[in-house]
């Protein structure tokens, strides 16, 4: 290994540790020690090292989960379908980028957006069964969720 690939190596596993601490106070102790923005570029980081580096990507790793450990006293269920997380978007390219992922895709020439500010906050799903509220569910981790 390289010089520049062991400083970056050593980086990883400093911003895994780092976003796992983050990751357990905004998660599981529900108190928060820097900015969602801070967060992001973390997390962001992280991303650009692990894509140089596809070999040092592990199962563990904050970016290939979302969400903290769940409360044990939630009772587990699985999700109908999968709650996915939104990707971010952080310049005028990745925004281009993504309009023309759309529009291909679309087959659309031009397509409308409605932007709406992101939100700090729990991703939830609610269930009824013939206008009754049978349960509600957190996004949870994999296909498995708590109530």
């Amino acid at each position: 290994m390289n010089s520049s690939k062991t400083a970056d190596a050593a980086r990883i596993e400093q911003l895994r540790r780092e976003l796992a601490h983050h990751n357990h106070r905004y998660y599981v102790l529900d108190s928060p020690e820097i900015s969602d923005a801070e967060y992001d570029r973390l997390i962001r980081e992280l991303q650009e090292l692990e894509a140089r580096y596809p070999d040092l990507i592990t199962v563990d790793s904050p970016t290939q989960r979302v969400g903290g450990a769940p409360a044990e006293k939630f009772e587990k269920v699985v999700h109908r379908a999968p709650m996915l997380s939104l990707a971010n978007v952080f310049g005028d390219e990745e925004l281009s980028d993504f309009d023309e992922r759309i529009r291909r895709q679309t087959g659309l020439p031009q397509v409308a957006y409605v932007c709406e500010p992101k939100l700090d906050g729990l991703a939830i799903t609610l269930l009824y069964e013939q206008g009754r509220f049978v349960r509600g569910a957190t996004r949870g981790t994999a296909p498995r969720a708590r109530t």
